[in-house]
């Protein structure tokens, strides 16, 4: 079966490679070293000074973190699709008072709405913006949305699980507080392992919240970091895996590179579900660079688009919450082949004829 799912995605030979050695201690120097070295290319790739953990669960466990360290009251939502309706949800599960800025569906939020919603709810403490929501297919305007927060002089909390490492990011110019991804996503990696960058306002946050609890408490992060370790087993397979894949990356070109793959394979896609006569949900100009929202056809709905390309050997992905029957999702993260691209637009062809 082929992936052109939105996650868990096909992994390299090589790094697949890579979670098959034999185990070592997460106290012993090898994995010492391992962290260490995980750690700097993040660090590199996502172009920050600040601390980089790596937590032992999915993307969805920094994000309950960011709410339990660092928001005492009261947050806000920027919600166009089902992953910023989790945000928000997570924040209220928390006992935090959350604010929502909702656009319609396939749209992008922009500046002037997130400067009109902060200016009327100015006793907010953090904004959290899903970058990019696998779910429509939209990609957020992050830098512009993140200036609007800063100005605003707000905690910014990013959940980049689906761009990070297909998307561009740059955590210190942009002023993002907490940006955390999983692993399973753009960087290709089985799932098991979130990672996050978290910067000293965060950790001060951190510092004075009470009931944070224990697991996400990122004070505990740091102090364990200073020796590269962690506070619990973490999962070292994953992580050697993603120390792989970023040596690979750093060897293809670096980050440059791999962002101009990502933006190939999303256009060819594009490109080939136009030629088709379909059409994407996300309004022009907000296009996701990893994952495509596609309209299902008026002769079948996109549960049976995803069920038909199954029987020939390829795994998209269903429509999500309330786009479930009318659309259908096509993943570029991962190990793809160009040739696997051609290959899936044949079988969509002879799906939807």
């Amino acid at each position: 079966m082929k992936l052109f799912t939105v996650g868990p995605v096909a992994c390299r030979p090589e790094v697949l490679a890579e979670m098959g050695r034999q185990m070592f201690s997460h106290r012993s120097e090898e994995y010492k070293q391992l962290h260490r070295q995980t750690v700097e290319r993040l660090q590199k790739f996502l172009e920050t000074k600040n601390q980089v953990f790596l937590f032992p669960s999915s993307g969805s466990g920094v994000m309950e973190g960011t709410v339990r360290n660092c928001v005492e009251r009261k947050m806000l939502c920027c919600i166009n699709g089902e992953f910023g309706k989790r945000y928000a949800e997570v924040g209220e599960s928390n006992g935090k008072e959350v604010e929502r800025l909702e656009t319609e569906l396939g749209s992008a939020v922009t500046p002037e709405q997130l400067e009109e919603k902060l200016s009327q709810y100015p006793d907010v403490e953090a904004v959290a913006i899903t970058y990019n929501e696998t779910s429509t297919g939209v990609i957020n305007p992050l830098p512009e949305l993140a200036k609007v927060v800063k100005e605003h002089d707000k905690l910014l909390f990013v959940d980049a699980v689906s761009a990070m490492g297909g998307a561009d990011i740059k955590v210190d110019e942009w002023g993002i507080d907490v940006c955390f991804t999983s692993s399973q996503k753009c960087f290709g990696v089985p799932p098991g392992l979130a990672v996050a960058s978290v910067s000293e306002e965060a950790l001060r946050r951190s510092e004075r919240a009470k009931n944070k609890g224990w697991y996400f408490d990122f004070k505990l992060y740091e102090k364990y970091q200073e020796e590269w370790g962690t506070h619990m087993t973490p999962p070292v397979p994953q992580i050697a895996a993603l120390n792989k894949e970023l040596e690979i990356i750093e060897k293809e070109g670096g980050k440059a590179k791999r962002l101009e793959l990502y933006q190939r394979r999303s256009g060819r896609i594009r490109e080939g579900i136009e030629a088709l006569g379909l059409s994407l949900f996300p309004k022009p100009g907000c296009e996701s660079p990893t994952v495509s929202c596609v309209r299902a056809p008026k002769s079948m709905s996109g549960l049976e688009v995803y069920k038909r390309m199954r029987q020939k050997g390829f795994e998209l992905a269903k429509g999500y919450g309330s786009l479930k029957d009318s659309t259908f999702r096509i993943g570029n993260m991962g190990y793809i082949l160009p040739g696997d691209i051609e290959e899936m637009l044949q079988a969509l062809a002879e799906v939807i004829k």
